[in-house]
């Protein structure tokens, strides 16, 4: 499967002053990549898996420099490595002492490529206790597949490049072209972008009935698991359950504010603030706040205290509303359906490396996304879920700002009025026109 965060791992490769430390949610396809992306580039390399082979740990006791460290690990390995080599430390967020390490490799004359990857190392720096080498790694952080990549993995590189020349000039698609593009779109709903629930897709030759049952649920259990691994307490370990778990029911509401409350009675921020630090660290919830007035900067209107929640990946969601497929087409209306549409706009937005907001001023009026496009411009969206009927539209609010243009996604084809321009959610990846395939 091509993955477009390859990019990322090639423009590293041509500069590489720094290790390369990869962050994201598990089985996003950090490891696979990376060991795909080192067989492609280099005669050799050495993959090591802190958690799968934890006397690896070892090797970092004493003494950090990297010519110590290959010794060691020549020896432990029973083969010589040397600096001619790539070294892929994964799962390094196992190994505290391996990530200090990454400033000897940085500060060295030595012209080393190393790669680390960790699922959850975000909530690890936060309680760092050894030296994190701030300055002396290079930080990406890596999302699931969005639609676009799913329709490479699909085979669909020609329906894929007619969606974005269709984008950019702002014209209709044929009705068959946009009508497969709808049922791709919809099955992505189902499946998500976890690489491996899209490879058991692909498998099942893209009939989602003939696919096998649980690996999303697999993925979900996996995700608790490690709420509970990877937390000091079991009762943190329970917060941060409770604050995951409530966030389905909390999208399906009308207004899908985050409210401390829906996670138990009378909880406040207090209770359960480090959860859900620990839920965004890990990179499995995306949190978007409110801004008090759409102006450039957005940033600058920020509202920390009032913000919506997303799970990472919208097949998760599905699997977590207990959806079925059939629950996801048009013509079947269900309380989670909103929800997960716009889970998936989110998710896509993310991936295109947007930064998000939602406008609220009253409660005869919400914008559901807002953002600013390359040029500063401050960009108003509407999502057409079916959620709830909005008593104040988009042209008003077009009227009121004097906004330069606005996108309403829907299951509608392309089209441009009044300067709203109309995307169809299979086309949500397009919103930032840089094309890096």
């Amino acid at each position: 499967m091509y993955r477009k965060f390859s990019k990322v791992l090639e423009k590293w490769d041509q500069h590489h002053e720094k290790p390369l430390m990869i962050i994201g949610a598990r089985q996003v396809g950090k490891t696979w990549l990376i060991q795909d992306f080192c067989r492609e580039h280099y005669h050799d390399y050495l993959y090591l898996n802190f958690e799968e082979t934890p006397e690896i740990n070892t090797i970092f006791d004493g003494s950090l420099k990297p010519e110590d460290l290959l010794r060691k690990m020549s020896i432990f390995l029973g083969q010589r490595i040397d600096s001619s080599m790539a070294l892929v430390f994964d799962e390094i967020q196992k190994c505290e002492r391996a990530i200090t390490s990454l400033k000897y490799f940085c500060e060295s004359e030595k012209d080393y490529r190393v790669i680390a990857a960790g699922s959850l190392l975000g909530v690890k720096l936060q309680r760092f206790e050894s030296s994190f080498p701030v300055g002396k790694v290079s930080l990406e952080k890596m999302q699931p597949m969005d639609f676009e990549e799913f329709l490479l993995a699909c085979g669909d590189e020609l329906l894929r490049d007619a969606i974005f020349e269709a984008f950019e000039k702002k014209e209709f698609l044929i009705e068959g072209i946009h009508n497969k593009a709808l049922r791709l779109y919809h099955d992505y709903l189902f499946t998500g972008g976890m690489p491996e629930v899209v490879q058991e897709y692909i498998e099942a030759e893209r009939n989602i009935y003939s696919m096998q049952e649980g690996v999303l649920k697999n993925l979900q259990l996996a995700y608790l698991a490690d709420m509970t691994k990877y937390t000091l307490s079991a009762a943190e370990g329970a917060k941060i359950v409770e604050v995951y778990q409530s966030i389905p029911r909390q999208l399906a509401k009308e207004n899908p504010k985050f409210k401390y409350t829906d996670i138990r009675p009378y909880a406040n921020r207090r209770d359960f603030s480090g959860a859900l630090e620990w839920l965004e660290s890990s990179g499995m919830i995306y949190i978007i706040n409110r801004v008090e007035m759409p102006e450039h900067p957005l940033k600058g209107y920020e509202e920390n205290s009032n913000f919506k929640i997303y799970l990472s990946d919208v097949g998760i969601l599905t699997n977590a509303c207990g959806l079925h497929y059939k629950d996801l087409l048009p013509e079947q209306p269900n309380m989670y359906k909103g929800a997960v549409i716009e889970n998936y706009v989110v998710q896509q937005l993310f991936a295109q490396d947007i930064k998000l907001y939602y406008y609220k001023p009253s409660e005869k009026m919400e914008i559901d996304l807002i953002f600013e496009d390359k040029d500063g411009n401050i960009i108003p969206a509407e999502i057409k879920s079916g959620r709830r009927k909005r008593s104040t539209s988009l042209n008003n609010y077009m009227d009121k700002y004097n906004a330069e243009y606005a996108i309403r996604f829907s299951e509608l084809n392309f089209g441009y009025t009044n300067n709203i321009f109309s995307v169809p959610l299979y086309a949500t990846w397009c919103i930032k026109p840089v094309r890096s395939i």
